[in-house]
């Protein structure tokens, strides 16, 4: 499998039982399912984003991002409890791709990101 967004070659990480694919580019992390909500729940499992956020900002900014698996255009997704992760969703349902950093960012929620999201909320119900 090649990366989305760099083109580069991806490699398999196991991390108690759960296997995702991290490119050996950019960092990037390709969750197949929805297993990045899995993982999430596990402790430690930060440990597979080892690429440097910085980097990851940046190649966050492409657009026209297609599926590694069925090569479609993906959705560009902001997550619902934290909006200022930015993430890319195969609508066809084959997974999602994570920045360098942004798994990180995504398995550590802040107070200040949970008053965020209840402003989101808010907002939505006006």
């Amino acid at each position: 499998m090649d990366c989305p967004k760099c083109d580069s070659i991806m490699e398999d990480i196991t991390f108690h039982g759960f296997t995702v694919e991290r490119c050996t580019q950019c960092k990037g992390i390709w969750f197949p399912g929805v297993e990045h909500k899995e993982l999430k729940k596990l402790k430690g499992s930060e440990s597979i984003d080892i690429g440097d956020a910085k980097q990851g900002k940046e190649y966050d900014e492409m657009e026209n991002v297609h599926c590694p698996e069925c090569d479609t255009l993906m959705d560009r997704v902001a997550d619902k409890f934290q909006p200022h992760i930015h993430y890319e969703a195969c609508h066809k349902g084959h997974g999602f791709y994570f920045d360098a950093g942004e798994f990180k960012d995504f398995k550590e929620e802040t107070l200040g990101d949970f008053v965020r999201s209840l402003g989101m909320f808010i907002k939505k119900k006006k």
